[in-house]
């Protein structure tokens, strides 16, 4: 188990276990995962390698995904730590360059490393909005060139990016956050439309009140989880592997006829908004 990545293993004992390798058909791929050194992007590159892929993880924290690759590693996992600032295009060809050199073409790729600067828009700078811009959108578009070389060449592959909930709701004081992930869930509507011909396709996943690094602060006032969890209508606040497992799902073979898509990974808390509407006697969660 990769430190820092909670499971819910006592619930799904078969989530990472040989029917799921055998049934996702990943086994040998070749992936890339951005952001991998903790959070999500770790719990995806754990469920990749534990699905057979060889898999190259990025993070601009190069100790960080250095720990999360010697983990996989030693497991007995194909896992390449590649130092990575995706903001920087030379640095992004370089990594693309040495992920093939040592695993071969690549198939699949997942979008994830992300950055949040808070703030109010009449406060934010122009230097903050685009810190933002250039790695939650400019990166995946750079990543997507790069190892979407491979993919397209072949005739074939898959490419998940991982955007938010803030992409279909606001975030207020978040600065670029919520405009960064509406740009992915167009980029990636793009992508299918263009690429999509040739054989790749491209979707994005929206999580919602996932517990990470970022927002692990937060839960150490009491009452704060109860209270999250109480505005999903799966009562309970998601953890990494929530969103890792619909991604290794869009990236495999099973998911070969969706393409375009989006898919809202929140416990439903989309569905939410009337149920916190008060109407005494109905509901329970604006009680």
């Amino acid at each position: 188990m990769v430190a820092g990545v909670r499971s819910n293993e006592a619930e799904r004992p078969e989530m990472w276990g040989p029917a799921a390798t055998r049934w996702l058909g990943l086994a040998d791929r070749v992936c890339v995962v951005t952001g991998a050194g903790s959070g999500i992007g770790a719990a995806i590159a754990q469920g990749l390698c534990a699905a057979g892929a060889a898999v190259a993880l990025l993070d601009r924290d190069g100790d960080a995904v250095a720990h999360t690759a010697a983990v996989l590693h030693d497991s007995g996992a194909r896992a390449l730590a590649v130092p990575c600032d995706v903001t920087d295009e030379a640095a992004v060809r370089a990594a693309a360059a040495r992920v093939r050199a040592a695993l071969g073409p690549v198939h699949g790729l997942v979008n994830n490393a992300g950055l949040l600067r808070a703030g109010a828009l009449e406060d934010v700078t122009l230097s903050a909005w685009n810190q933002v811009l250039a790695v939650n959108l400019g990166g995946y578009l750079l990543c997507a060139q790069a190892f979407g070389a491979d993919m397209l060449a072949q005739g074939h592959g898959s490419i998940v990016h991982v955007a938010s909930i803030s992409a279909l709701h606001p975030q207020t004081r978040s600065g670029a956050y919520s405009a960064s992930k509406a740009g992915v869930r167009l980029l990636s509507k793009q992508m299918a439309a263009e690429w999509g011909p040739r054989g790749v396709r491209s979707n994005v996943v929206c999580p919602g009140m996932v517990r990470t690094a970022l927002s692990s602060k937060f839960y150490e006032e009491p009452g704060f989880e109860a209270r999250r969890a109480a505005v999903t209508a799966s009562r309970r606040v998601g953890e990494p592997v929530d969103i890792a497992e619909p991604v290794l799902f869009l990236l495999s073979e099973r998911a070969g006829y969706v393409n375009g898509a989006e898919l809202v990974v929140d416990g439903g808390l989309d569905c939410m908004l009337m149920d916190m509407v008060p109407r005494p006697g109905f509901n329970h969660t604006a009680d």
